[in-house]
């Protein structure tokens, strides 16, 4: 069994894509605009996606419960640029040696694990 993707509903569609392309680094790899306001992002083909879809009723509701990890090499890094373009980020943890990471919210309230 493989993860196909996550869904976010939101009433900020246009941030929330901007948030992940800019900041995460993942481009659209569907896009089913301009029959619905969806579309999938992931860093390539075949793998797992966050799927973004225009709910004006969302209002971030339920989204501060959810988080989503992302792997990366420099922790400390990018939390420097995330607070730089604005987002509050939480102090970096380290449950383990070896183990850092943070948290920011993406436009939808979505947390947003940055984990080395």
């Amino acid at each position: 069994m493989k993860m196909k993707h996550v869904t976010i509903q939101t009433d900020r569609f246009e941030e929330e894509i901007k948030f992940y392309e800019e900041y995460i680094g993942l481009h659209l790899v569907g896009d089913l605009r301009p029959m619905r306001d969806l579309v999938f992002l992931a860093n390539g083909e075949g793998e797992t996606c966050i799927e973004v879809i225009r709910e004006p009723e969302a209002k971030a509701a339920g989204n501060a419960y959810i988080s989503v990890g992302f792997q990366i090499e420099d922790v400390p890094k990018k939390r420097e640029e995330m607070m730089a373009a604005g987002f509050e980020a939480t102090p970096i943890i380290s449950p383990r040696e070896g183990i850092y990471f943070f948290f920011v919210q993406d436009p939808a309230g979505v947390r947003i694990q940055f984990i080395s």
